[in-house]
């Protein structure tokens, strides 16, 4: 009997909306994904964008780093910064064009991820539900401009990657990404792009803000993250991941998510 092999699915590649000017400062997008996911070319707006996830989990791409948004988060890419959007599985998202002369802080200037509260969840859904010609001037309009007072004030959330500039170092970031279980440690690692330990230590420090043991970790819990998104137990993960015992997984985990694996699971 011959044995079948299961094959993944296939990203489907979808369209980026051709808008020349958004129909209000503040436009609502609405996309549902199938199991297969998707993902767009590189591309740019001349306008912000902030995504939200209502199930799955998004992945969004910018030639310096990588952003990772589970339903508690979301994630905010500024105007004219190239980027696309990913998602391996079947997803909600809830996006938010709006223009930049409408937003204040210095916050808004470079892409970010930020933590969402009952409220802006609740706000952002009303608000996609909206047409998109409504009412700037009155009650639509008004109910825009609080989504933004409180989305400005949401905190921002260790789910970002910032990749090194030196392309030694990028290539080393990434088969890190490609292979979280990868054992070996700097020492070893720098023998493969000709660096030693120490000039990996100071260039990642340097280049990215974290040290290379805080960039593996994190680039360990991104992936982590998203094999829990897609159905995987927790003891396959962790292992997947690169970590030597399940323990240590759900602690490292729940130091960084605020809850264990299996909670993240069971989330509503």
């Amino acid at each position: 009997m011959s044995k079948q092999t299961s094959i993944k699915p296939q990203r489907q590649y979808r369209p980026v909306p051709s808008l020349s000017a958004l129909p209000r400062p503040v436009y609502a997008r609405v996309e549902n994904w199938q199991q297969s996911g998707s993902q767009t070319h590189w591309h740019s707006h001349d306008w912000g964008q902030w995504s939200y996830a209502v199930e799955g989990m998004l992945i969004v791409h910018t030639r310096q780093g990588q952003y990772v948004a589970p339903p508690q988060f979301a994630i905010w890419i500024p105007e004219g910064i190239e980027h696309k959007v990913i998602s391996n599985g079947a997803a909600q998202m809830r996006s938010l064009y709006i223009e930049t002369s409408s937003l204040a802080e210095i916050e808004w200037r470079s892409p970010r991820v930020c933590s969402i509260t009952p409220l802006v969840r609740e706000l952002t859904l009303q608000f996609c539900s909206l047409s998109a010609n409504y009412d700037w001037a009155g009650a639509d309009g008004r109910l825009a401009q609080v989504l933004i007072d409180q989305i400005a004030s949401l905190p921002p959330a260790s789910t970002q990657l910032t990749m090194p500039s030196d392309k030694r170092l990028t290539t080393l970031a990434e088969h890190l990404q490609q292979h979280p279980e990868e054992p070996r440690d700097i020492e070893q690692l720098g023998e493969l792009v000709g660096l030693s330990g120490r000039s990996v230590s100071r260039l990642f420090k340097q280049q990215t803000g974290l040290t290379f043991q805080q960039w593996r970790q994190r680039a360990r819990l991104l992936e982590a993250l998203n094999k829990l998104e897609s159905g995987h137990a927790v003891t396959r993960v962790a292992l997947e991941c690169g970590y030597d015992s399940v323990s240590a997984f759900v602690s490292i985990f729940k130091k960084q998510f605020g809850v264990t694996p299996g909670k993240y699971l069971r989330r509503e």
